[in-house]
């Protein structure tokens, strides 16, 4: 779609309207800025530091490694760079099912991850693993009661997203670390739509494996990193075999201007953590008031407290996403997660919550972010509050 622009807002509003911030972020210009250079004027190989490109290029990807072990309170020497939050959570869960499963054979998620870990887990089963995928509460959080009736000495880890992807709920990690740690199960937490929105502390939450994205933080695409605890030390076996790159667990030429991008997104975004969320909070307030005043019945899905605060996931009963999505192409929004928008199946998480089927078709997602403003806000409340009544009304 071709964007324009209207007047008479405290600043001119650009369409269509971005509100897909879960699903993935613009790359802040600052981040950008940094990346270019290392496109053309400096391209040396981070591997190949006999000339001075290559130390600039190893010295470019070691600030970035800094950067992202800063924001999750991680040694730098804990972070592995990978391709993206995909990789990493593959990484991390077949990387330790290959180096400790002849001790322990069973792996607890929930069942509401996201379809990477799903599928890995999945895939683990049919080698002969032991999965358990735990129910949620109609919130979306899971009970440490059901956890701490799982869990077992067999118990190699526990894989938990920190954020959902769909419905924004945030864990408590703390507990299920502790948990964890009583059990002396590794904690894995897929935190892609955590890391730079909520604080993270690698350490005093008791988690072993953390997986990060770069573009759901204004980074770029392709481009993420797995953190993996040093002291009590994890090990894994690494799936990509090669030069030996990252310690010996990813194979593979790093891209100077990736791993720079991932980097300078993190700063930014540690910078962020002491005014970003509440000015968010209050954007997805005012959405979420707005919405229900105009239309009582709408339903939200997923614990409004314990959740990221630029997410809202809704439904307006008897009204499928898709009759809104196809009225509104002026304000970008989704109908579930990104990596299954493709499918015509109904959600499997608003399922997972209780709802029905039909419920799940009803479902729509907000993601606000950086570059959300109030006038956005405003004119995505009339404009989706009328669509409402307009479908309701045929």
């Amino acid at each position: 779609m071709t964007a324009y622009s209207i007047t008479g807002a405290a600043t001119p509003l650009n369409f269509p309207i971005y509100l897909d911030n879960q699903s993935t972020t613009a790359t802040d210009p600052h981040v950008l800025e940094q990346m270019l250079p290392f496109f053309i004027a400096k391209p040396g190989n981070p591997h190949s530091d006999g000339h001075e490109f290559g130390k600039e290029a190893m010295d470019a990807v070691e600030v970035a490694r800094n950067q992202v072990a800063n924001i999750i309170g991680a040694d730098p020497r804990e972070i592995i760079f990978t391709s993206g939050a995909t990789e990493s959570n593959n990484l991390a869960l077949k990387g330790l099912a290959d180096f400790y499963g002849s001790k322990r054979n069973q792996i607890i998620t929930t069942q509401t991850e996201h379809k990477c870990v799903l599928e890995t887990c999945k895939r683990l089963e049919e080698s002969g693993y032991e999965i358990l995928f735990l129910p949620v509460q109609k919130s979306g959080l899971l009970a440490t009661e059901t956890l701490d009736s799982a869990i077992s000495d067999d118990t190699l880890v526990v894989s938990v997203m920190a954020a959902h992807n769909e419905i924004g709920v945030v864990q408590k990690l703390d507990e299920i670390g502790a948990l964890c740690k009583k059990w002396g199960a590794f904690f894995h937490t897929d935190a892609a739509q955590a890391v730079g929105k909520i604080p993270l502390d690698v350490k005093a939450m008791n988690i072993d494996l953390m997986s990060i994205s770069g573009h759901k933080i204004y980074g770029p695409k392709g481009i993420g990193a797995l953190y993996i605890r040093r002291r009590p030390r994890v090990r894994i076996k690494p799936q990509i075999d090669g030069g030996g790159q990252e310690r010996g667990m990813r194979s593979g030429t790093l891209s100077t201007p990736l791993c720079v991008g991932l980097g300078e997104a993190c700063g930014l975004a540690l910078e962020a953590l002491q005014s970003e969320p509440a000015r968010l909070l209050a954007l997805r307030n005012r959405l979420c008031s707005g919405i229900m005043s105009a239309v009582p019945d709408t339903l939200v899905h997923g614990d409004l407290q314990l959740r990221l605060p630029g997410n809202l996931n809704i439904s307006f009963p008897g009204i499928n996403s898709d009759q809104i999505m196809s009225a509104t192409p002026d304000i970008a929004f989704s109908s579930g997660s990104a990596c299954t928008s493709n499918s015509i199946e109904p959600s499997y998480v608003i399922e997972s919550l209780g709802c029905t089927e039909q419920e799940a078709r009803e479902a729509i997602r907000f993601g606000l972010g950086r570059f959300t403003t109030v006038d956005e806000i405003d004119y995505s409340i009339d404009r989706i509050t009328n669509i409402v009544s307009s479908l309701r009304a045929e």
